[in-house]
């Protein structure tokens, strides 16, 4: 299994979760609201959050677990549908899952996903 995670710009959320949707094997997304800097600490942010004496930029993090052999698809759509050409656009980041369990029923692997 693999974990991918994904930082992209707000406002590019409805494009990025339309394209994922039209995956069939999708097991599922996990979305939230967070704020961070990059190289331009922010400077270049679209909509700006200030804290601590620090800007930060506003960005939608997308979260999902999927059999490996969807991660590759999964990766290219989220690069396809999030891009758009100028600074900022985020980062994809994918990672080996060692171990995924079901609360609710205590299936484990593929399964619980």
């Amino acid at each position: 299994m693999r974990e991918i995670k994904a930082i992209i710009q707000p406002f590019m959320l409805e494009k990025v979760l339309h394209a994922l949707a039209a995956l069939d094997d999708l097991p599922g997304v996990t979305v939230s609201q967070v704020v961070g800097w990059g190289k331009s600490r922010a400077g270049d942010a679209r909509e700006r959050v200030e804290e601590a004496g620090h800007a930060f930029g506003k960005k939608t993090k997308l979260e999902i677990v999927v059999p490996d052999p969807l991660a590759a698809v999964v990766v290219q759509t989220l690069i396809q549908s999030a891009r758009t050409g100028r600074p900022g656009d985020g980062k994809v980041f994918e990672y080996e899952v060692a171990r995924a369990v079901k609360i609710r029923t205590g299936e484990e692997g593929e399964d619980a996903i």
